[in-house]
């Protein structure tokens, strides 16, 4: 995949660099800052200054100006030049000699300093030494060994020799390595240990030998088979290899690229992927490297620049050819490029948001969000893409430059419903997942009505939960959208959300009446919900006969769910709720329900009522021939359970009414209530037979009372049972010996053996009489144990009484409160175990000393 990274552009021409000499040629560059150094064939050292200048079209033009040169007299090409700026010096490889070069004027230094024999060099870039003002220098020779020196101003000091096993071909060096192509193979050598590392062999015939030091403990090699290897100091590979061609003459390096020259062709390639990237055509390349990050290219005769195109428009090119990948890898390393934090910043999130939006229009959405919300996207860019999400109000112009090429998301999906679903499906959820985040902030509005704009024309759930919870929808903009939809609940919703309720209202209760369809309206229910918690009651009382008319149970609702920590008002006063309730039987004896049994209102009134229409509810059911049997025994246990459980109603008044019926067990619990057990007993027992209902009578009138009540209840039954109004007298032993033998029942036994016929035999009453017996004599014991106890406690009493008192207390006219400090006026007083002794109003708790605090009892005052 191609993309254009550098520009070739002529620094040197022909020209001015040769002069009238025609057979002179370049053999080595060297570049520092604006300086650029020629080594020539004919022993020639030439200094240009170099000039980059940028047209108004954006092209970069190179200018040259030739300061001076220097013939060195040996007649020897000139094989190497390296600058050391620190030094002002240049470091000249003529035949077989290393010399030193004044850096402006091309004179050699006066003191001589020379190294023979040497056949390449390298300078280290990541010193050992700390001093500025010398460099390490690494020299290899004809024999199987390496040199490292100091160069300084006017002198090359050795320091150290380095064997090898083969002679050094050529080398570079990084801080303790020198990484060194052998005749056959690479080796790693940390020349501070002397321990060498083999890297990997190489065919000498096929594979011209580089070393090139491309990072901090990090070189590129020319490896078999037409790879540039990437080896670290460790002697590991930590990138894939580069494929260049066969016959790689040189290279040059500035991140991410790499640049190969070989005969016909300069080829650069990216690091990061190992891709090939570009391809320039130049025809008789010899020398290729990189200086101060650039890269200089040189035929024999001229020298170019490999000016880089700036990342930014790199990353756009790949852009604009959808390769969102590679721009986003090269961006991110842009600023390992040289480029300034906050520029990097800024340019690499309008990178992310362009490349979300080819995501999109891949429709390759998760990548998409992932890349807005890295890039900081404005959401707005996004939500302008769809038309009419916007609020009307708006002021939103889209970025310049435009962040992507579409009018809006149809150019995208060609018209395409189920493609236009799915982006629409993603926007929903990209707006969901930032809503209320740092990337909607200042954008609420925005969010919240292209959010209410989108659910409304799907119907969503989260439409009426949007409109109920805090939200910043337009409300005009909204109020036509959800109209469009004819989504009338949430329009209602949107009403009561701003204050308008009565109009919220009109539109719910359209609903209910047919005049308005809407699916998703909950009902009449939700209605009488809202009346129930609306604190405008003038408005509550507009709604509340049209509520009950509709459902009686369900309307009554609006006075009996009203919330709790409400402030009563004088339009809700329950005498005038039931007065207004008459026409409603049903609402009315719901709303009695809740003012007896849930508010709890002891008011005779409201009591007598309940019971009143409890029990024209039983007789009305008994005189309809069509009621059923559960309708009726419910309605009648409701009534029953009034009777029993109330004590305000107007007892006299409910039992003139039932007086007239047959409602036996009714008038059995108003005998009670008016403490006619006797009546109540014998209706249970005579008119209803129910002997069950009549010890249950017994049981629950007693069950608040104490045990002489309880026995007198149980007796009074006894009787009953022993003797009836009519009939035979012993007609109802069975019954009677039930009673008598129930766990449950008590008796005075004297009392009942006075009332018991004389011809019952003892084997009837055994089981009685045993009980009798047991519980008498469990009594006796028991008084007998708490007898004793109380005597023991009374003995412990007085001997602590005793010990007390053994100890004398002197009051004199001297002593005074502990706690007051005033003088005792009465003959009483309060002491405390420890001594303390004050006034008795002074002790406040007997049990703990004001004084000391101290506790002597747990026992609370």
């Amino acid at each position: 995949m191609s993309i254009k990274a550098f520009e070739l552009v002529p620094a040197i021409e022909r020209l001015q660099l040769m002069g009238e000499k025609a057979k002179t040629a370049i053999e080595c560059i060297e570049c520092c800052g604006k300086n650029l150094y020629i080594g020539s064939s004919d022993c020639f050292v030439m200094h240009f200054l170099l000039e980059e200048k940028t047209q108004h079209n954006g092209k970069v033009t190179v200018t040259s100006k030739k300061q001076s040169h220097k013939y060195l007299a040996v007649r020897k090409p000139i094989v190497q030049l390296k600058a050391a700026s620190a030094l002002t010096r240049i470091l000249v490889l003529c035949d077989n000699t290393l010399a030193l070069l004044h850096m402006f004027n091309l004179e050699p230094i006066m003191s001589g300093a020379k190294i023979k024999g040497v056949t390449s060099f390298c300078v280290n870039e990541n010193p050992t030494t700390s001093n500025p003002f010398s460099i390490q220098v690494c020299v290899a020779t004809k024999k199987k060994a390496l040199h490292l020196y100091t160069v300084t101003e006017d002198k090359m000091i050795a320091h150290k020799e380095i064997s090898t096993s083969d002679i050094p071909v050529t080398m570079d060096i990084d801080s303790h390595f020198i990484c060194v192509a052998e005749s056959t193979q690479y080796v790693m050598i940390n020349f501070e240990s002397n321990e060498p590392t083999d890297l990997f062999p190489y065919d000498a015939e096929q594979t011209n030998p580089m070393v090139k030091r491309i990072s901090q403990g990090e070189f590129l090699l020319s490896g078999p088979s037409a790879l540039g290897m990437f080896v670290t100091s460790e002697g590991v590979s930590q990138r894939p290899p580069l494929q260049w061609s066969s016959n790689v003459m040189a290279t040059g390096f500035t991140f991410p690229y790499v640049c190969a020259l070989d005969d016909e062709f300069i080829t650069v390639h990216s690091i990061l992927d190992q891709q090939q990237k570009q391809t320039i055509s130049f025809q008789g390349g010899k020398i290729m490297n990189n200086f101060e990050g650039k890269v200089y290219v040189a035929s024999t005769k001229e020298v170019y620049m490999l000016i880089p195109v700036p990342v930014d428009k790199q990353i756009q090119e790949l852009l604009n050819d959808k390769r969102v990948e590679e721009a986003l890898t090269l961006a991110k390393n842009a600023k390992k490029a040289g480029m300034s934090r906050e520029k990097f910043q800024k340019i690499f999130y309008r990178i992310q948001q362009q490349a979300g939006f080819i995501e999109l229009s891949q429709y390759h959405f998760k990548e998409a969000a992932e890349l807005f919300k890295a890039g900081r996207l404005d959401v707005r860019e996004l939500i302008n893409l769809f038309p009419l999400l916007l609020p009307a109000n708006s002021n939103f112009t889209r970025s310049v430059p435009l962040l992507h090429e579409f009018a809006d998301i149809n150019q995208i999906v060609r018209h395409n419903k189920e493609r236009l679903a799915e982006c629409k499906e993603f926007l929903i959820s990209y707006l969901k997942d930032i809503r209320g985040t740092r990337f909607a902030v200042g954008y609420k509005e925005e969010v919240d009505t292209a959010l209410l704009k989108l659910y409304a024309e799907i119907n969503a759930p989260e439409l009426v939960e949007l409109i109920s919870s805090d939200n910043g929808c337009v409300f005009e903009n909204c109020i036509e959208t959800l109209n469009k939809y004819g989504r009338y609940f949430a329009l209602g919703l949107l009403y009561k959300y701003h204050g308008d309720f009565e109009k919220a209202l009109q539109i719910w209760t359209e609903i209910v009446d047919g005049k308005r369809e809407d699916t998703s309206f909950p009902g009449l229910e939700f209605v009488v919900d809202f009346l129930a918690s609306l604190s405008d009651h003038e408005l509550v009382w507009r709604y509340v006969d049209w509520a009950i008319k509709k459902d009686e149970l369900l309307g009554i609702k609006i006075f009996t769910d009203r919330p709790k920590n409400e402030v009563p008002s004088e339009r809700l006063r329950p005498d005038d709720i039931i007065d207004y309730l008459h026409r409603y039987p049903r609402a009315v004896i719901r709303y009695l329900e809740y003012l007896v049994f849930t508010k709890r209102l002891e008011k005779e009134k409201y009591h007598t009522h309940l019971a009143v229409l409890y029990l024209d509810s039983v007789l009305q059911l008994r005189k309809n021939e069509d009621t059923s049997k559960e309708q009726l025994d419910l309605a009648r246990s409701k009534l029953r359970h009034m009777l029993q459980t109330s004590v305000l109603y107007r007892v006299q008044l409910i039992l003139g009414k039932v007086k007239e019926t047959d409602m036996y067990a009714e008038c059995a619990i108003l005998y009670g209530k008016l403490e006619e057990h006797d009546k109540a007993l014998r209706i249970l027992v005579y008119k209803l037979k129910d002997y069950g209902a009549a010890e249950n009578y017994c049981d629950v009138n007693s069950s608040s009372k104490d045990k002489t009540y309880r026995r007198r209840l149980y007796q009074i039954l006894l009787s009953v049972y022993l003797d009836p109004l009519e009939g035979p007298k012993d007609a109802l032993i069975g019954p009677a010996i039930t009673l008598l033998n129930s766990n449950s029942s008590e008796f005075d036994i004297s009392r009942v053996l006075q009332i018991l016929p004389e011809n019952w035999s003892i084997g009837l009453l055994q089981h009685f009489l045993s009980k009798a017996v047991r519980t008498n004599m469990h009594t006796c014991r028991s008084t007998k144990i708490e007898r004793m106890l109380a005597r023991g406690e009374n003995l412990q009493l007085k001997a602590q009484t005793i010990r007390e008192t053994r100890i004398p207390v002197t009051m004199s006219d001297d002593r005074k409160c502990a706690v007051c400090s005033r003088p005792f006026n009465e003959p009483s007083f309060a002491r405390f175990p420890n001594g303390v002794i004050t006034h008795t109003q002074c002790a406040r708790n007997k049990y703990v000393c004001p004084i000391s605090g101290n506790v002597f009892s747990t026992k609370k005052s």
